[in-house]
């Protein structure tokens, strides 16, 4: 019976966990941005599966924007019909990317409209938004409003565009969020928002002091404007600012009875750096407004850059989806995503997704290090145990506790091959726990780079042990040896189930990869071998327990099967996209 990790959770201790991404515009096609944000999403939310919580997944689309509409006029298309065109290219792109999402949220779906109104309605009710005039700037670009300091200090330009911003004076509905500044500034202060990494936090803090204003949440309904969007409720003269109304996708997606629980779990946002003021002070807001708690964590992570260069439409040197899928075609899927989790911009700071880096990244971390790993071990077993598993042990090597290494060491020393730092141990079983208690750590912390560089330290921790012990030496005196065949079937049993342990930890990231190796060993029991994306038969803690119910056992085959990734030649060129119209 496979596991489902997204029914109701049966350990008491782990609370629902959901994770969101922003929903994204649909005036453009998906670019690596989009799919980077999915990406973390994808990963913490199939480690969180792992682990034995249950998640909830969502992304979707923000469709009621001004410039859809005028996108869709220049396009020959009404508003709908080009919103649908790009949702199912997010779909499509979604979808290559082997993301496991749990649902995909359009804005304009009546299940979001109807309560989108709700929430506004009930804010209209109990005073807090209220009719006002408003003037000052406005970014037509981002469909957003910024303070006169902000507009100052851009040179009156986007900060994300570079466009020119707009003067306005109109009449809004305006959100009273400087009632809600002192609750803001203790939630985040304390913790009990985590605003995330630690520079966005003191950039929020900073931006507190400076006092805040009313939000409009509403536009006026000006002549020869297309019928696009929501009307405020009561007045119909006003829309519902898209930014306000695209918010609420993350409460409407689940406030019903069925997945109530994921919002009475550990809420998670992500989002690139230049939405975080929406996410980490105008939505908190609203929610405790409308007597919802807020998201436990809000993580703005920093941009992609382009071969050095920061990238832009004017530039031409976007990295669009299918960029990402010559890469996947020529590397394989699994290892983008590998380079994009470990190599983002998930910190303060800006990344760079450049060709020379792609092939050092994945020659050092795939090829040379999990690839070769599983490789070398698999081999072994084939050649000297007909491609079988001998036997198990506890994972413990050293002069003291055990022959194993001794024979290995005494090998070596028959072989003419010098015996350096012969007081040497392993306990193999011992680091395994250890790296997973590190794996689980980050993941609470959202460092999916040491996370799954965990799984990788358990690799590297083999590959020195291979070294060390020599088993393709040792596998040459079997018959001189007195304990030479049970020295090599336990050192053998230790590499690859060290393996199978790591295999775990490096699976969110790459689980086409993980789910092949899985077959190649005949691990049938840790999920579908047909399906690397169903559910785990047992949480982490029983997966990768040392010789545990899920752990190798003496007679099950090993194949070779063909290497998980093989060494690229970095004088090759760089993938070329064959842009999709």
């Amino acid at each position: 019976m496979i596991y489902n990790p997204r029914m109701p959770n049966e350990n008491p201790n782990q609370t629902p966990y959901y994770v969101t991404t922003p929903i994204y515009y649909v005036n453009d096609r998906p670019h690596i941005g989009h799919c980077y944000t999915t990406l973390i999403a994808d990963v913490a939310a199939r480690a969180q599966r792992l682990v034995g919580r249950d998640v909830f997944f969502l992304t979707g689309t923000d469709e009621h924007a001004e410039k859809v509409s005028k996108t869709a006029s220049e396009n020959g298309k009404t508003p709908m019909e080009w919103a649908t065109i790009n949702a199912e290219r997010f779909k499509d792109a979604f979808a290559f990317m082997n993301f496991s999402n749990d649902d995909f949220v359009r804005t304009t779906e009546e299940r979001h409209k109807a309560k989108a109104i709700e929430y506004i309605t009930q804010l209209k009710d109990q005073g807090i938004i209220t009719l006002g005039d408003y003037e000052g700037w406005y970014d037509p670009s981002q469909e957003e409003y910024l303070t006169e300091m902000v507009a100052k200090e851009n040179d009156y330009k986007s900060p994300v565009t570079g466009k020119e911003l707009e003067k306005r004076v109109e009449q809004n509905w305006f959100f009273d969020l400087p009632r809600y500044e002192p609750w803001l500034k203790e939630q985040i202060e304390s913790g009990a928002i985590r605003v995330m990494p630690e520079a966005r936090k003191n950039e929020v803090l900073g931006r507190l002091k400076q006092g805040l204003r009313p939000v409009p949440v509403s536009r006026q309904i000006k002549e020869g404007d297309a019928d696009w969007g929501i009307k405020m409720p009561g007045d119909d003269s006003h829309r519902i600012y898209v930014w306000i109304e695209a918010l609420c996708n993350y409460l409407t997606t689940v406030d019903n009875d069925e997945r109530a629980q994921y919002w009475d779990g550990e809420v998670v946002h992500l989002m690139a750096k230049d939405i975080l003021w929406f996410h980490a002070i105008i939505w908190p807001a609203m929610l405790h407004a409308l007597g919802k708690k807020p998201p436990q964590t809000v993580y703005a992570h920093a941009y992609w850059i382009s071969e050095g260069t920061k990238m832009s439409k004017s530039l031409g040197n976007f990295i669009e989806i299918d960029l990402l899928q010559a890469y996947a075609e020529k590397y394989s899927l699994d290892a983008m995503r590998w380079f994009l989790t470990t190599q983002g911009p998930l910190g303060a700071n800006d990344s760079d997704f450049a060709h020379s880096r792609f092939v050092e990244v994945y020659n050092a971390d795939l090829a040379n290090s999990i690839g070769n790993s599983t490789s070398r071990v698999g081999n072994m077993v084939h050649k000297y145990f007909a491609g079988q598993i001998k036997g198990t042990c506890n994972g413990e090597f050293g002069f003291e506790n055990g022959t194993s290494l001794q024979t290995a060491r005494q090998a070596l020393a028959n072989a003419g091959k010098p015996v350096d730092d012969p007081d040497r141990t392993y306990k193999i079983a011992e680091f395994a726990d250890q790296a997973m208690a590190a794996a689980s750590d980050a993941l609470d912390s959202m460092d999916l780079e040491v996370m799954l560089d965990s799984g990788r330290s358990i690799v590297r921790h083999v590959d020195d042990f291979i070294s060390y012990a020599a088993p393709f030496t040792l596998a040459k005196q079997l018959d001189a040896l007195e304990d030479g065949e049970h020295a090599l079937s336990s050192i053998l049993y230790s590499c690859a189930e060290a393996l199978r342990i790591a295999s775990l930890l490096l699976s969110p990231a790459m689980p086409e990869k993980m789910a092949q190796l899985w077959r190649n060993w005949n691990c049938n029991h840790l999920v579908d071998p047909d399906d690397c994306n169903s559910g785990f038969v047992a949480p982490l803690v029983e997966l990768a327990k040392w010789n545990g119910k899920h752990g190798l056992k003496p007679g099950q085959s090993i194949i070779k099967g063909e290497a998980l990734f093989m060494r690229a030649d970095s004088k090759e060129p760089a993938p070329e996209a064959e842009r999709i119209s």
